[in-house]
């Protein structure tokens, strides 16, 4: 990957981790099933009006939706809202990285080198390592509930780079029109209408403005300018290439929350945060190949004929 394609990828990383911040703001005053179908409510109805059709299969581009708008938003919301911590929702959602490795592996047949492998492997042990300081400030279902919105976002993954678009960023806007319908039923069934009015009309509350422009910030930087970088880099690397920066997330994640919520680090959790950027720059660089022999000396003697000099048959 160009040096360029990896200082995008860590934008995409810094402002997807200062998302959960946004999130966490918004999930104060709206209930998380209706707010992730306004979130992507948001994006779609311009996109239906005023963005070509991005030119890819329809099952990949529901796939994405699905996978990416759905499943992802659905359980991390859930999750937030039911109590997993801001910093730490930040980096379970992060095991997204090595199940997109494993289904490119499986389902696209893409190689995995033994470098990005590593890396790979030394990210997993600093989430972990950081998972497991922070074990004991979480409760075991918002845990797994975030940990089902990874799998979803790998499912996303591997749709995008099966659609192969043209226009990456209109497909990530075209995406944004699967996950509202799903979500406003199940909101509407699980929430109730009352909770979804009451969102609606009580701007005046505290936490509300806060709310808003939470939610401003999903929509514009965390979904078309994030997810849209995202998807071009996905379209142009293999997916065990890109995948890994999403480990970056959760570092500028805790440090938001820390700064902003309070939440604290222990040393452990900086160390395992050291290993996750470690392993990342690792597992996204290549390795020094061996130099090209020199042609002067590995090339025929002068004595010896040189069969490219041969004159050939007419």
């Amino acid at each position: 990957m160009p040096f360029r394609h990896r200082l995008l990828a860590l934008s995409v990383a810094l402002m997807w981790g200062l998302n959960f911040i946004a999130i966490d703001a918004s999930l104060v005053h709206f209930p998380p099933f209706f707010l992730v179908a306004l979130r992507f409510a948001l994006i779609a109805l311009p996109t239906m009006l005023l963005v070509p059709w991005p030119g890819v299969p329809v099952r990949w581009l529901v796939g994405y939706g699905f996978g990416f708008g759905v499943l992802q938003f659905l359980f991390l919301y859930w999750g937030m809202a039911s109590g997993m911590p801001t910093g730490l929702a930040s980096l379970v959602l992060q095991a997204s990285a090595p199940f997109t490795v494993l289904l490119g592996a499986t389902f696209l047949r893409e190689r995995v080198s033994g470098r990005q492998l590593v890396g790979v492997l030394i990210a997993v042990c600093g989430m972990a390592l950081v998972g497991w300081q922070r074990a004991e400030n979480a409760a075991i279902v918002p845990f797994l509930l975030t940990l089902a919105g990874a799998f979803g976002w790998a499912i996303g993954n591997t749709c995008n780079r099966l659609a192969r678009p043209t226009d990456p960023l209109r497909l990530t806007l075209w995406m944004s029109v699967v996950p509202p319908l799903p979500m406003l039923a199940l909101s509407l069934a699980v929430e109730g209408p009352d909770r979804i009015l009451d969102s609606l009309t009580s701007f005046g509350e505290p936490g509300a403005a806060a709310a808003v422009a939470g939610l401003a910030y999903t929509v514009v930087i965390g979904t078309v300018v994030g997810s849209g970088v995202w998807t071009w880099l996905m379209t142009r690397h293999p997916a065990g290439v890109v995948a890994p920066f999403s480990m970056l997330v959760p570092v500028v994640g805790m440090t938001a929350a820390w700064v902003v919520l309070g939440e604290t680090a222990s040393p452990g959790e900086l160390v395992g945060g050291a290993l996750v950027v470690g392993g990342v720059l690792w597992g996204s660089t290549r390795g020094r190949r061996p130099a090209p022999p020199d042609t002067e000396r590995a090339g025929p003697r002068s004595n010896e004929r040189d069969p490219a000099r041969v004159p050939q048959p007419e």
